[in-house]
């Protein structure tokens, strides 16, 4: 324990001085590798409910796109845009999650892709109030410093590293892993399968509508393609599953590792975050059904996807 709390404070302490000793590339990675590692933390909490979100990008494009037109429509301060992209996505995803969240395994999956497919429709095709394929351009938050930009998302990823712990300090999180492992015998214990599912959907997507919040002032433009592509989907399922669902560190992990080793192949290949994450998924099922996480800790106990048999 007292070894586990040393390497934790190390980790805290390079991260808070990290910008400090490092150049402007080497920062701006590490602000994407923390936008990932909030996306992949709202994956898993998902994930912890039994059910495998394809269309994450759905979330992170609405909060992107809530930050940036309610800057240019109402002049809300860009630096709000975490604040006002996880609110927003918020209503809707208790909404949606209403709707999906009864349904089980790949039914709730391909609903959910075909809800960040339909997004990017209507935000491409609704000129008039998205300005369609020309995107909206924003002004930069914090000047475009970024070295504070890399303090507001290393804020917003140790808020969702403490959400978790919350969530696994409270009865909520034995709720979600009753439901993951059989929602119907957890119903008959008097767990309220629809309620817990749709409290992980709005936590789920508020972390991943604030992290499109941000990115919105960050990159000062928001577009369609971008917000709602496939690839955001993809690397946020991906990344937790790769350093371990259902634990704290793998989403951490997963995210830094398979962002990381992207930003190293994006010199050779342009498109080689596709190869990335189809390794990482064929890795994963094959050779570490538990992740990185279960790796280290040299456990094989039961694996993400055999907890998912029971959702059916």
């Amino acid at each position: 324990m007292g070894r586990d709390r040393t390497l934790v404070y190390a980790v805290c302490l390079v991260a808070a001085i990290f910008p400090l000793l490092s150049g402007e590339y080497t920062t701006r990675v590490a602000i994407g590798a923390l936008k990932y590692v909030v996306l992949a933390i709202s994956f898993d909490i998902l994930a912890r409910t039994g059910n495998l979100s394809v269309g994450h990008a759905a979330l992170f494009g609405l909060g992107a796109y809530a930050a940036a037109l309610s800057n240019v429509y109402f002049n809300v301060p860009m630096e709000l845009g975490p604040l006002v992209g996880g609110l927003a996505v918020l209503p809707m995803a208790v909404a949606l999650g209403f709707l999906t969240l009864r349904m089980r395994g790949a039914y709730f999956s391909i609903a959910t892709l075909a809800f960040a497919e339909a997004m990017r429709v209507l935000f491409l095709y609704a000129r008039g109030v998205t300005l369609g394929a020309m995107g909206v351009g924003v002004p930069p938050i914090f000047g475009g410093n970024v070295v504070v930009d890399y303090y507001v998302i290393l804020g917003i990823a140790i808020m969702s590293i403490l959400l978790i712990l919350l969530l696994e300090k409270t009865g909520v999180n034995y709720a979600f892993s009753a439901i993951r492992e059989n929602e119907d015998a957890a119903s008959v214990l008097g767990v309220n399968p629809t309620k817990y599912k749709v409290l992980a959907f709005a936590l789920s997507a508020l972390l991943a509508g604030a992290a499109g919040g941000f990115d919105a002032g960050y990159t000062t433009y928001v577009y369609p393609y971008e917000a709602f592509s496939v690839a955001i989907s993809v690397a946020a399922m991906i990344m937790p599953i790769f350093g371990g669902l259902y634990t704290i560190e793998g989403p951490v992990l997963g995210a830094v590792f398979i962002y990381l080793a992207e930003e190293v192949l994006r010199g050779w290949l342009p498109f080689g975050y596709t190869l990335i994450y189809g390794l990482a998924l064929i890795i994963s099922i094959l050779y570490l059904p538990m992740g990185i996480v279960g790796l280290l800790r040299g456990k094989k106990g039961k694996n993400w996807l055999e907890s998912l048999k029971a959702v059916k």
